[in-house]
């Protein structure tokens, strides 16, 4: 039995970058306006659990933040965070507190992905092994991973080596291939079914119907056999794909404060 009930698609805002960026060596001369996405699911218990947190708006906003993580690195113009794409706003559309989110997964720790968990310092914060390694031992700016957004004293970090459950109904399963630790998300509602959360391993619809890798990868092999995977998912379950960076799937999605059930 599934302790998920609702599950809310949260629109973080958009940013501006190269095709080639979602498909390796493909679309060189396209620019996409790709959506920046967060996922809200309430539990049987009244808890909540968070997939992502979207983008830090002070590194948008600050003068010193914006040519240090952005400018310097060319990733130009930064990501467009209207006011009601701020995740807050969002949970105060919906009816939610931030301290009622009792657990946060993040799929992976680029900057897209990590901005807010600042707000979740008294969550559990679940992470692959892998990934956290990387972001707290290597990564940079350069790599779009922006540490000061997750690197907090007494955050109550836990580290999984593989598939995991949050709960009946949600799980996280272990989709390495884009980054070291890239994790993707499965949530089984009590009346639509099956919803998989790709996050990264595939922005497009185009990654999974032809199976073209993300642009960055660390390892080829995984990343298709991730894709692959999550198709598995879909087509045994008869489940949907709730695609966080598809300019074209956004429009049919139902988004926050509208819900999945």
């Amino acid at each position: 039995m599934t302790e998920a009930r609702k599950l809310y698609f949260l629109l973080c805002g958009f940013e501006i970058i190269p095709k080639t960026v979602s498909t390796k060596n493909r679309g060189a001369r396209f620019v996409m306006s790709e959506p920046i996405g967060a996922f809200l699911v309430e539990r049987a218990n009244g808890e909540f659990f968070l997939f992502d947190t979207g983008i830090n708006t002070f590194n948008i906003k600050n003068r010193v933040r914006r040519a240090e993580y952005y400018l310097w690195h060319g990733w130009e113009p930064p990501p467009v965070v209207y006011p009601e794409h701020e995740l807050l706003y969002q949970f105060k559309e919906i009816g939610v507190r931030p301290d009622q989110v009792t657990d946060v997964a993040i799929s992976h720790v680029h900057a897209d992905h990590t901005g807010n968990i600042k707000h979740f310092q008294h969550a559990r914060i679940h992470i692959q092994r892998r990934e956290y390694e990387y972001g707290m031992n290597v990564a940079t700016p350069a790599n779009a991973v922006f540490k000061t957004d997750f690197d907090m004293p007494d955050l109550n970090w836990q580290l999984h080596d593989g598939d995991y459950q949050i709960a009946p109904g949600i799980e996280l399963i272990d989709t390495r291939g884009h980054m070291p630790g890239h994790q993707s998300c499965v949530v089984t509602l009590p009346n639509s079914g099956v919803k998989v959360m790709p996050a990264d391993a595939g922005d497009l619809v185009e990654n999974y119907e032809q199976e073209v890798l993300p642009g960055e990868t660390v390892d080829d092999a995984a990343a298709l056999a991730a894709i692959r995977r999550l198709k598995q998912i879909v087509a045994t379950t008869g489940g949907e794909f709730l695609l966080t960076h598809d300019p074209v799937k956004i429009h049919q999605a139902k988004l926050a404060p509208d819900f999945y059930d």
